[in-house]
């Protein structure tokens, strides 16, 4: 088997393998209630966090791939990595929203207010509430 399949077959199953422990219940609901019996201490939360999690899961297996101890080193973090990134190209995509249009004349550099319209709206208020002390007089 050449090495690339190999890698490849690791990634995927350091992705599953992870994948099941961090994020599904298992046959019977046993995998959810070891995470609950682990609860807050170290081991829980490494059940919780997938990433962690596939630090380890990513470490037998890289010897699977590798031959060499620097090879077996970058083989254990190419496996970690190659689950991340397939977690995170499952996940929902993230919804930007646009920014608001500008009013003619009105111009942007990316900030979301700038210290002239600042300024402006604080006369504004000031306006306004001098105006509402003459109205109470």
């Amino acid at each position: 088997m050449s090495a690339w399949l190999r890698f490849v077959l690791a990634v995927l199953a350091t992705w599953r393998i992870t994948h099941l422990l961090a994020n599904e219940d298992g046959p019977a609901a046993l995998l959810a209630r070891l995470r609950e019996r682990l609860g807050g201490g170290l081991a829980g939360r490494l059940m919780d966090c997938f990433h962690c999690l596939s630090f380890w899961v990513a470490a037998p297996l890289a010897f699977f791939v590798s031959g060499n101890p620097l090879e077996l080193l970058l083989t254990w973090l190419a496996l970690s990595g190659g689950a991340c990134l397939l977690e995170r190209f499952g996940q929902e995509p993230i919804a930007l929203q646009p920014m608001s249009h500008t009013t003619e004349g009105e111009t942007h550099d990316g900030m979301l207010r700038s210290e002239a319209s600042s300024l402006q709206e604080h006369s504004l208020a000031d306006d306004n509430a001098g105006r509402h002390a003459l109205r109470t007089r």
